[in-house]
């Protein structure tokens, strides 16, 4: 995965305090329980030499009027002496714990573990009166974050109910009802078009009635097909619709999040056979200080020793991170943009 966004954050220079809060459930005294962890947590970044203006600094993002959303969701927060460089939703699930690093890099490597697994899906929840569209952001292991469902139809608002006798004048009706049906599918697929046109998405997942799946999934353009992943909850007799859909999605995610992963380390053993990948600290490290490093490759459970340096230089070099399932020596490696030889060359 492609991490350029990072790059304003290590160009800004550092020493930086890496901030991570666990996501907790929501409570009455969610304010004060916040105020202790980042307390514990501050009095850590003192110790180890953050001075006043750059704590200050995260307190206006932990201590605000109304803490209960980052009581809830959790924050990564990256900051030096200029302020803070990066605030994101970090943990919706308990486990993980609160921790605070003080460096000459930031401590990247839970967070860039996250974004790897996270994969953001347009959801269309589809019916013959077109379909609601949501934009979602979701892990295996976390809560899922969405942008507020948008109900996309045709402009006509005739009724598609359609008649039950055979009548000729009824099946008129009947072929109106159908041509309003397939409008509203074509809006929902000209609306799916955008979303990916102007924010990528991983995949499409298509759920709801079945008729209504049929009709939009007809209508799909060929980008949005390559990105289709069907699935047949949310329809309209589903009373427990929401949480069926939240349990398919985060299934296929999961699964998602496998393949790439497996992907991963089959390009890994690739590369090593063409003597274009190295593995190890020391070797990783060389390779990536001289921007040889085309894919950093993380252990998708355990941090590597040192690893913050390497991926601070990984990003700088506009190499892509990705994580990897199979043991790899020191938790590392990377495949190359060029042979091992000319990569490590003195």
């Amino acid at each position: 995965m492609n991490h350029s966004h990072l790059r304003t954050v290590y160009e800004s220079g550092g020493p930086y305090a890496t901030v991570y809060l666990e996501g907790r459930t929501p409570s009455a005294d969610a304010e004060t329980q916040l105020r202790l962890r980042w307390s514990e947590l501050r009095d850590q970044l003192s110790e180890s030499g953050a001075g006043e203006s750059l704590l200050e600094s995260i307190d206006a993002i932990i201590l605000v009027d109304e803490p209960t959303e980052v009581h809830t969701d959790g924050r990564t927060i990256v900051a030096n002496s200029q302020g803070v460089l990066l605030d994101e939703h970090w943990d919706a699930a308990l486990g993980d714990g609160d921790a605070a690093h003080y460096g000459d890099v930031p401590e990247l490597g839970a967070y860039l573990r996250q974004e790897c697994r996270q994969f953001d899906v347009v959801l269309v929840i589809a019916g013959q009166d077109g379909a609601a569209v949501r934009e979602l952001s979701v892990t295996p292991d976390r809560e899922r974050t969405e942008n507020e469902s948008v109900h996309v139809t045709g402009d006509n608002d005739e009724d598609i109910n359609k008649p039950r006798r055979g009548a000729y004048s009824h099946n008129q009706i009947r072929r109106r009802v159908d041509e309003i049906i397939k409008a509203n599918a074509r809006s929902v697929s000209d609306f799916v078009d955008r979303l990916i046109t102007e924010n990528a998405p991983d995949a499409v997942v298509l759920a709801g009635e079945v008729q209504g799946r049929t009709v939009v999934k007809a209508e799909l353009s060929v980008r949005a097909e390559e990105l289709l992943h069907e699935i047949s909850e949310g329809g309209n007799d589903d009373d427990g619709a929401e949480e069926a859909i939240d349990v398919a999605v985060r299934t296929l995610v999961t699964r998602l999040a496998g393949e790439r992963e497996a992907e991963n380390s089959e390009r890994l053993a690739e590369s090593k056979a063409h003597d274009r990948a190295v593995e190890g600290h020391a070797e990783v490290a060389k390779a990536v200080e001289r921007g040889a490093v085309a894919t950093l490759l993380l252990d998708d459970a355990e941090a590597a020793e040192g690893e913050a340096g390497i991926i601070a230089q990984a990003v700088l070099s506009s190499a892509e991170i990705g994580l990897s399932h199979e043991p790899m020596p020191e938790g590392i490696a990377a495949i190359l943009r060029y042979d091992v030889g000319a990569a490590l060359a003195d």
